[in-house]
């Protein structure tokens, strides 16, 4: 071993501190934040289905899913989103009190300090249904429960912390925000100019040492009503008070919003969606050491303890709201594309509308299986970095798509805005999602791939490292040892992609026993795949793949795929294999595919080592890499699903508000209508078959009787309510205007269906 260490591996090491990327001490950190869990199985090119699929699926307690069905379904009901936005530009207090009284803001703080102590899985029921009545109350539902001062409390905070803050936090006597961002620190937090200087200053009449701050932050939800703040910043002890030097890193303290020096209360409007958010800025404010989240232990550890709560919140919140706009899409758009009639025919008939259609139920169904499976995976007490990023990316990229598609069918009537538009809310709220927590251009270019290739890979941390050792010597031997594993693994991985690659995925395993066993040999095809193209990627390019973004983003790519995928077999196994779920599992898999073959088409067609990129695609794909779509069949199949009642379709779209308690309700109008059209449906039939469009001949022909026309008749008024589009008075919507305007000669009414928003078209 020392001959093979001297002679063979001495010059690789030497090498390969000049060509392998260093790690800072910011990207140190949030390497090690969270754990590894499935990205370690993808990024070993075998991962074990059998594991997957026996890890027990997300599920609530009795006690959780009453509060789903209760407080939940009721503060649903008491919110209105089109007075939220154009009127009162914030929840009614009424709504306020409640989130506080039922400790909505506590869901997750433990039962001994107060809180709900609800499991990650309830945690994101909750967000996903307050969120599908509302995108205010489920940002102001969520914030509390992800990335704040009281998930920060729990891993990091002193007892005495806990016990003064937990219960406060828990019944809603504090409303907490989190200060991060500032204007010179987005993305890049390590770049923040929010300083803290270690010195003496007077706190309660006493001279004592502590903390004197200047921040300025923007974009902070809550920060306009938070009564107590976290804050992350630079903290500096010129004078060396503390005794370990002048640079002391990012920190993070738990400070009243009444402490002197601190302003707040202005507002930020995110995208006219006018949840809670704004700057908080302070001068000159001193702060004892006691104020600092875990004590002065804690001091400089602020960046790992953001990517730790980061790791669990960006797996959560997102993706749980993400899943619920998605579903409403998919839900609403294949009833608007049954009632909804040109030529006569419905508009969900046209393939033009069925293309959409498809997309919306596949991304509803996979977003939601991949959004239980993370939950799931964190109720076990994983906290998957990597796999939180690609959830975060994913489902809100996602969803973005869903609501453009929504948007697209209903045409004129989700552009209108007004009391009967169910879209619009969610349709500007979109690039909210797209943005916070980590910019999905960041999460897909930088992250996925650039981070689980340190952290998930099997041994390309632990190299690296070796090679940072400052002792030279140790770290050659510790390089040796993981050097030559990672060329057996390689090896091992090169020749499973070709054997895979050749026999066209049948040599590939397949979990026992489970249904769709081809797909699954597909994804074990492309797992093997991705490993060797990984490890290609960072023999080829080195250090060099860090600024190669678009080579990273298409392998990250495949890795989101991959675990995309995984959960939407698991799911369909989890709910006992379905049916009437086939055609759903079918085209979301086939679609994967295709986007993997696309993703790997990129990556071997711009590496630089062309002979690398030739010999890879000979290996993986002897016969060219395949990239074929969901059928055309298919895809009207698929769609079809929308637009008829059936359990599958609720199964689709589960645990959404859909109007109920409210006497008038765009999408409960929606939903009625829906119904009268699919039980008038065989009637309508008749008088096809009959040839009469007439419903008076239909009647005096005997094809239809009085009580099916009065059926029709029900059926028209519930389509012409649902197809509406709203107008308002021209003093409502212009004062300047209406103050050189004749007065009326009549009163402005609503519109009655979508002529006038076509004749503004």
């Amino acid at each position: 071993m020392s001959l093979r260490r001297d002679r063979l591996t001495r010059p690789i090491f030497r090498w390969a501190k000049t060509a392998m990327p260093s790690i800072s001490q910011t990207e140190e950190k949030a390497i090690d934040a969270g754990t590894v869990w499935w990205d370690g199985e993808l990024f070993s090119g075998q991962p074990d289905w059998d594991k997957l699929l026996a890890m027990a699926p997300a599920k609530l307690s009795a006690e959780e899913q009453a509060f789903l069905d209760g407080p939940v379904t009721e503060l649903c009901t008491m919110i209105d989103e089109w007075k939220i936005v154009w009127e009162d530009h914030d929840l009614s207090p009424e709504v306020w009190d409640f989130l506080k009284s039922r400790k909505f803001f506590g869901m997750i703080i433990p039962k001994a300090y107060g809180g709900l102590g609800f499991s990650n899985t309830a945690h994101s029921e909750v967000v996903r249904k307050v969120s599908s009545a509302s995108v205010v109350a489920g940002v102001t539902v969520m914030v509390p429960n992800s990335l704040g001062p009281g998930e920060l409390m729990m891993h990091f905070g002193t007892q005495a912390q806990r016990d003064h803050w937990l219960p406060r936090l828990a019944d809603g006597r504090e409303i907490p925000c989190f200060g991060l961002t500032s204007a010179q620190a987005g993305s890049d937090a390590a770049a923040m100019t929010d300083r803290g200087v270690v010195e003496y200053g007077e706190f309660e009449g006493e001279r004592v040492l502590g903390i004197r701050l200047n921040f300025e932050k923007r974009y902070i939800t809550l920060a306009p009503v938070a009564t107590v703040m976290g804050l992350a910043f630079k903290l500096f002890d010129p004078e060396n008070h503390l005794g370990r030097g002048p640079e002391r890193g990012i920190t993070v303290a738990l400070i009243p919003t009444a402490t002197p020096g601190v302003r707040h209360g202005e507002r930020h409007i995110p995208g006219f969606t006018f949840f809670q958010n704004g700057p908080i800025h302070g001068k000159d404010v001193f702060i004892p050491l006691s104020w600092i989240l875990g004590g002065e232990a804690q001091i400089g550890e602020g960046w790992t303890m953001l990517m730790t709560a980061l790791a669990a919140g960006r797996g959560i919140s997102l993706p749980s709201q993400s899943a619920a706009a998605a579903a409403m899409a998919a839900r609403v758009t294949g009833a608007y594309a049954r009632v909804r009639t040109q030529f006569n025919v419905p508009i969900g008939l046209f393939e033009g509308i069925q293309e959409p259609l498809a997309e919306l139920a596949a991304n509803a169904y996979q977003i939601d299986a991949a959004r239980r499976l993370t939950v799931a995976a964190l109720d076990e007490g994983h906290r998957p970095s990597v796999i939180s990023a690609i959830m975060k990316s994913n489902a809100t990229d996602l969803m973005r798509q869903s609501i453009e598609r929504a948007m697209d069918i209903h045409g004129g009537k989700a552009i209108i805005d007004g009391p009967s538009n169910a879209l619009s809310a969610q349709y500007r709220s979109v690039p909210i999602g797209i943005t916070v927590e980590g910019a999905n251009i960041l999460t897909r270019n930088l992250m996925i791939f650039g981070q689980g290739a340190i952290r998930a890979h099997p041994y390309m941390l632990k190299e690296m490292r070796a090679l940072a050792d400052k002792d030279t010597e140790r770290g050659l031997t510790d390089f040796d040892r993981e050097f030559w594993g990672h060329v057996g693994h390689s090896t091992a991985n090169l020749v499973r992609t070709w054997l895979f690659g050749w026999t066209g995925g049948l040599a590939a395993p397949a979990p026992r026993g489970a249904a769709f066993t081809s797909h699954w040999r597909q994804l074990s095809r492309y797992a093997a795949t991705f490993s060797m193209a990984a490890d290609l990627a960072l023999l080829t390019l080195g250090g060099a793949l860090k600024r190669r973004e678009m080579i990273s983003a298409r392998l990250g790519d495949v890795l989101s795929e991959l675990y995309l995928l995984g959960a939407t077999l698991k799911r369909f196994e989890s709910e006992g294999r379905p049916e009437l779920d086939r055609p759903i599992v079918e085209y979301v898999m086939q679609r994967g595919f295709n986007r993997m073959g696309l993703a790997f088409a990129g990556v071997f067609a711009n590496l630089p080592a062309r002979w690398a990129a030739a010999a890879a695609k000979i290996v993986a794909f002897p016969l060219g890499i395949p990239m074929r779509p969901p059928a055309d069949e298919l895809v009207t199949e698929v769609a079809e699903i929308l637009m008829r009642p059936s359990s599958q379709r609720d199964r689709l779209t589960p645990d959404l508000y859909l109007g109920e308690g409210r006497e008038r309700h765009p999408i409960a109008d929606l939903e009625h209508a829906f119904r009268l059209v699919t039980d008038a449906a065989p009637i309508a039939k008749r008088m096809r078959e009959a040839k009469i469009r007439d419903r008076a001949a239909a009647l005096a022909a005997g094809v239809v009787t009085a009580e099916e026309i009065a059926q029709l008749e029900a059926m028209d008024a519930a389509v012409l309510r649902v197809i509406e589009v709203d107008a308002f008075p021209m003093e409502e919507v212009s004062p300047i205007a209406a103050q050189h305007r004749r007065p009326p000669a009549e009163e402005p009414r609503a519109a009655t269906g979508e002529t006038r928003a076509e004749a503004a078209e």
